[in-house]
């Protein structure tokens, strides 16, 4: 199995330190309002990735995080905490918030029909870890004190630009006026916030005798090292995490523990819309909620994602959406057709092999599209992809199978007014009959 490695910028083979527990954590949601299908592709590529490790005979462990508390409107040091922002749009408390964006999340997670974690692991179950992670750190002599916070000087830390490959000094250079002018470095972040006077911020825990919260970045390194150990194998996220989240996890973990935060990195691409990234702060996001409305199946957006490639960038559009809608109805049918017909071939190895060269799932798809797969093959696909497609096919019941037989009684008979007429009544229904030189077979019109 092949997975191209952020880290090394290279696609690489994968070897985990131990096939029978393969350690994965994924950076999970912020919990303050409704994720939208920008959101989601990531998760669905890292499904793929959970499955593909699973038909290779390896077993995953992987640990999702729920952001409850910590993340700033500003993805950094500055702005409004992402829950408080919820709470006073909806006049809710911060715990509610997160409570009910979570329960909605795993809706959604569940519709699109995306493995479980092993492990979800709330932020704000892990403010003592955080504490003891940035006291090893300041120990260690990584922070500083001001103001408004402890941070993490970078400048301590050699290797810290390398995982996004920075130009420190450009940066510096670049940089006219800091946000937080008592910083030491621009590139320096928040390990711990101070609540200020005036600040309203419900969710606050005492640290160095003051009230306060961890910054966005501490919760991930206190939660991996807390259920996953000091090296996993394979941290997935998206590629804006690149240059400040996932970075400066690598700088806590790493200046804490002194072993590498994880072996593997990948990342997958945004999609856009009209060639914006979709986002919140846009407005231009759909959910899952908003897709179904307009008819379309949760089903038939995960298909649509898992036709491209994770690290392509891919543009959203309703008239793609239906195409992948119809893409799936046609695959529905072909297992119906095979049902009956048991004409098809064994290709699970070869669509197997696609992803596993680095979750290549556009690949697996056109194999699926040139061949006639058996009903092993397309029980493999389902497993594989998770599209729901052999829950979804019913046999017609027993009227129905009369009606099929009555047709075709009709045709024989030459009254194609009733044959007419029964095939009407079938696809009043949602089914259709193919007339096939082995004889009528059944199918479904949506």
């Amino acid at each position: 199995m092949k997975l191209y490695n952020t880290l090394t910028r290279t696609l690489e083979d994968f070897t985990p330190q131990d096939k029978n527990h393969v350690k994965i954590y994924t950076c999970g949601p912020t919990v303050y309002s409704y994720a939208h299908i920008g959101n989601f592709t990531s998760y669905i590529y890292w499904d793929l990735l959970l499955r593909t490790l699973k038909m290779n005979g390896y077993t995953p462990y992987r640990v999702l995080n729920f952001t409850d508390v910590g993340h700033l409107t500003s993805d950094s040091d500055d702005g409004e905490d992402k829950m408080e922002k919820g709470a006073r749009r909806e006049g809710k408390t911060v715990w509610e918030i997160a409570e009910h964006y979570e329960e909605a999340f795993l809706k959604d997670y569940r519709a699109l029909n995306l493995l479980a974690p092993d492990k979800i692991a709330k932020a704000t179950d892990y403010i003592a870890q955080d504490i003891n992670l940035i006291n090893t750190l300041t120990e260690k002599g990584y922070t500083y004190e001001i103001p408004d916070g402890v941070y993490y000087d970078t400048s301590k830390f050699a290797a810290y630009p390398d995982f996004a490959r920075l130009n420190l000094d450009h940066q510096k250079a670049g940089a006219r006026v800091a946000i937080n002018s008592d910083k030491k470095n621009p590139e320096d972040f928040a390990l711990w916030k101070f609540i200020q006077p005036g600040e309203n911020h419900a969710m606050r825990w005492d640290y160095l005798d003051r009230p306060g919260y961890p910054g966005w970045h501490i919760e991930c390194s206190a939660i991996i090292h807390t259920e996953l150990g000091e090296t996993i194998d394979i941290h997935t996220g998206g590629i804006d995490h690149i240059p400040v989240h996932h970075t400066n996890e690598i700088a806590q973990s790493e200046a804490a523990y002194g072993k590498r935060l994880s072996n593997y990195w990948l990342h997958c691409n945004h999609i856009t819309i009209d060639g914006e990234k979709v986002s919140k702060s846009l407005g231009n996001t759909y959910t899952l909620d908003e897709l179904s409305a307009k008819g379309f199946s949760p089903l038939d957006f995960k298909l649509w994602v898992l036709q491209g490639h994770y690290q392509s960038e891919r543009n959203f559009s309703f008239t793609d959406l239906a195409a992948a809608k119809s893409r799936r109805l046609s695959w529905r049918n072909k297992i119906a057709a095979e049902m009956q017909l048991s004409a098809g071939e064994d290709f699970a190895e070869s669509i197997l092999a696609a992803t596993s060269d680095n979750l290549n799932s556009a690949e697996a798809f056109a194999l699926i599209d040139r061949h006639n797969l058996d009903i092993g093959t397309w029980r493999f696909v389902d497993d594989l992809f998770g599209l729901g497609l052999m829950d979804s096919i019913t046999e017609p019941t027993a009227a129905q199978k009369q009606l099929i037989a009555d047709r075709e009684q009709a045709r024989k008979d030459k009254d194609f007014q009733k044959a007419d007429a029964i095939r009407d009544q079938l696809a009043a229904e949602n089914i259709t009959v193919l007339d096939t030189s082995d004889g009528p077979i059944w199918q479904y019109l949506a």
